[in-house]
C-alpha cells in the first residue's frame, strides 16, 4: 500500500490546458475517485500517476518515492481499462499470469498468485476459458485479477464499469467495494457516473475544466458543496435552482426573493452580502415539499422508480423543471397546481460567481420564513 501526493500537477497538449497546478493527497489504504464531465481531466490525471503521460511542472510521489521519471512498470501501480485489453487467444489462467512471467517470476509462485486472485475473485471455473467465452463482468474480473497478482501499492481504474448494462453496472460496484475491503490497497477510480463515485469512494475529488473544485466525502459533498457546479454535478436527481436577490443577509441566515415574487430563507453565514446582491438558492428534490403557500407550479410528469417517486413541475420561478421527492402514499397527476416550500435549514445559497456561502444549522423544528 502507498500514499500518493500530487504537487502542482500541470499538463497541456499544445496550447489546450488540460490539468492545471492540481494538489491532492490520496491516503493510504483509501478508494479515491475522480468524477467530473467530460473532458475535465480526469483520464489525463490517471494518466500523469500510471506514467503514460508526462508533466509539464509538478511533482508525483508514490509513498516516499518521486516518480516523475520513473516507467510505468518501476511505479508500483495496475492499471484496469474500460477496455478490459485481454489476449484473446490466452486462456483466463494464461491472461492473468502473463505480467509475471514476463518479469520471469517462477511457474509456482505465478500458479499460487493466480489461483489466489481467481478465488478471491471467484472464477476458479473460468480459469480455462478463453475471454470470447465470458460475459462482461467476467472479463472485468479476469482484468482485475490479471491487476491483482503483480501486488500493486496501487490499483488505477478507469472508467471500468462503462461497457457494462445497468444491472450488471450495479453489481459490479459491490464487487470493487468488496474487493476494497479485502485488499485494504490503495485504489484510484475513474468515473463520469456521480452514482458510482459516490458509491464506492471513501474520497471523491470533483474535476472541472482541469482543477479540483472539490475533495471530500460523499457526504460532505452532497451536504456542503463549495459550488453550485458541485451541488449540480452531484445528485440524482440533480438539486432545483432558483435564480434571485438578497433582501436581508447577516451571519445567521439570508432571505431571497425569488423572481416569481416568493421569498424563501437560508440558513448561511451571510455576513458578507448585501441588500440586491444577485444569488442563486438550491433546494434538493427531497427538500422542496407540498406546502399551503410557497412557489406557484404545475405537475408535468411523474415519474415512478417502484420503491420512490418524482414529480416534475413547471414554475416561472425557475428555467428548468423543478424535481420533488413524493411520499409513498402521494396522489399527485399531471396538470395539478400546487406551491411549494423548503425549510431554511435545506436551502443551499450561491453568489453571482458561483461560490457557495457557509451553511449554518438551523433549529430543526424552524420553518424557511
Amino acid at each position: 500500500m502507498a500514499r500518493i501526493e500530487l504537487r502542482k500537477i500541470s499538463k497541456s497538449f499544445g496550447a489546450t490546458a488540460v490539468l492545471k497546478d492540481i494538489d491532492l493527497a490520496i491516503e493510504d489504504g483509501s478508494f479515491l475517485v475522480l468524477v467530473g464531465p467530460s473532458g475535465c481531466g480526469k483520464s489525463t490525471l490517471l494518466r500523469v500517476l500510471a506514467g503514460l503521460e508526462e508533466v509539464d511542472s509538478g511533482d508525483v510521489i508514490i509513498g516516499e518515492t518521486r516518480v516523475n521519471d520513473l516507467p510505468p512498470a518501476k511505479r508500483g501501480i495496475a492499471m484496469v481499462f474500460q477496455s478490459y485489453a485481454l489476449y484473446p487467444h490466452m486462456s483466463v489462467r494464461e491472461n492473468m499470469a502473463f505480467g509475471l512471467r514476463l518479469s520471469g517470476a517462477d511457474k509456482g509462485a505465478i500458479d499460487k498468485a493466480v489461483g489466489d486472485a481467481a478465488a478471491l475473485l471467484e472464477i476458479e471455473p473460468l480459469l480455462d476459458r478463453r475471454p470470447k467465452m465470458l460475459s462482461g463482468g467476467q472479463r472485468q474480473r479476469v482484468a482485475i485479477g490479471r491487476a491483482i497478482v503483480r501486488e500493486p501499492t496501487v490499483f488505477l481504474f478507469d472508467e471500468p464499469l462503462s461497457n457494462l448494462d445497468a444491472e450488471l453496472r450495479v453489481r459490479m460496484r459491490y464487487e470493487f467495494a468488496r474487493l476494497h475491503q479485502r485488499l485494504k490497497t490503495t485504489i484510484v477510480y475513474v468515473t463520469h457516473d456521480q452514482v458510482e463515485a459516490m458509491t464506492l469512494a471513501d474520497r471523491i475529488a470533483i474535476l472541472d475544466q482541469g482543477r479540483v473544485v472539490q475533495f471530500g466525502s460523499a457526504k460532505d459533498l452532497y451536504e456542503r458543496p463549495a459550488s453550485n457546479f458541485v451541488a449540480g454535478f452531484i445528485g440524482s436527481p440533480r438539486m432545483n435552482f432558483f435564480e434571485g436577490r438578497i433582501e436581508a443577509a447577516g451571519p445567521d441566515g439570508a432571505t431571497v426573493r425569488l423572481r416569481d415574487g416568493t421569498a424563501l430563507s437560508a440558513a448561511v453565514d451571510a455576513a458578507g452580502a448585501g441588500v440586491g446582491d444577485a444569488v442563486t438558492l438550491g433546494v434538493r428534490p427531497e427538500d422542496l415539499q407540498p406546502a399551503s403557500e410557497g412557489i406557484a407550479a404545475s405537475v408535468t410528469l411523474i415519474e415512478s422508480l417502484g420503491n420512490i417517486r418524482f414529480a416534475y413541475l413547471a414554475s416561472a420561478a425557475a428555467d428548468d423543471p423543478l424535481i420533488v421527492q413524493l411520499s409513498p402514499g402521494g396522489s399527485l397527476a399531471p396538470d395539478d397546481a400546487l406551491k411549494l416550500w423548503a425549510r431554511s435549514d435545506s436551502c443551499h445559497l450561491f453568489r453571482s460567481d458561483g461560490r457557495a456561502f457557509q451553511r449554518i444549522p438551523a433549529d430543526p423544528g424552524s420553518i424557511a420564513a
